[in-house]
């Protein structure tokens, strides 16, 4: 149960956006530029690095419907999300990718973990500085989406079938406020 008066039956941060929407249309704005807008990362990468980043941080909710997401968008290799997550550095994912999730990684724990050496090496492996912001403030901003969810104890829905369908929803709307009855 929340520890707030939130729409029941609506899970997570939709629950919290219909709380309280003049906030809430800001962070799903933040969310739609971060991870739809152009950026020389993909939207499947990028929906994996906000996945990455709330697995790391336990929030359940948010690593559940954006792993989702990530998954519809790789399609066909869909399988890469759960190999990240299971074991970043053994996945099939690019030796770029995962130098960012490192990076990630570390903002995760504190922005100032990130180091010089961490810089040379994403940008040895071909990193733009435009895809090391772009990681960066997708993790950054996570952490942020993450607590603000877990902080209120928001609806977790347990059924992977649940977020099949959120991240079905987040690849064809995107980051759209929900509406009275959260969808």
């Amino acid at each position: 149960m929340a520890h707030i008066k939130v729409p029941e039956a609506v899970p997570g941060i939709r629950s919290l956006v219909m709380y309280r929407p003049e906030t809430g249309k800001h962070l799903y704005q933040l969310a739609h530029v971060l991870l739809r807008d152009d950026s020389p990362l993909s939207s499947a990468e990028r929906e994996l690095i906000a996945a990455y980043v709330s697995h790391r941080n336990n929030c359940m909710f948010c690593m559940s419907s954006h792993a989702a997401a990530a998954r519809c968008l790789y399609g066909d290799e869909s399988a890469i999300v759960d190999d990240v997550l299971t074991d970043m550095q053994r996945s099939g994912i690019s030796e770029k990718l995962k130098a960012l999730l490192v990076v990630a990684g570390k903002v995760q724990i504190s922005g100032k973990s990130v180091t010089a050496q961490d810089m040379e090496e994403v940008k040895r492996l071909g990193a733009t500085d435009r895809e090391i912001h772009d990681t960066v403030l997708i993790a950054a901003a996570f952490c942020m989406f993450n607590r603000y969810v877990d902080g209120l104890a928001t609806l977790t829905p347990t059924d992977p079938e649940a977020y099949k369908e959120m991240g079905k929803r987040m690849v064809e709307k995107g980051y759209a406020l929900p509406d009275a009855n959260g969808k």
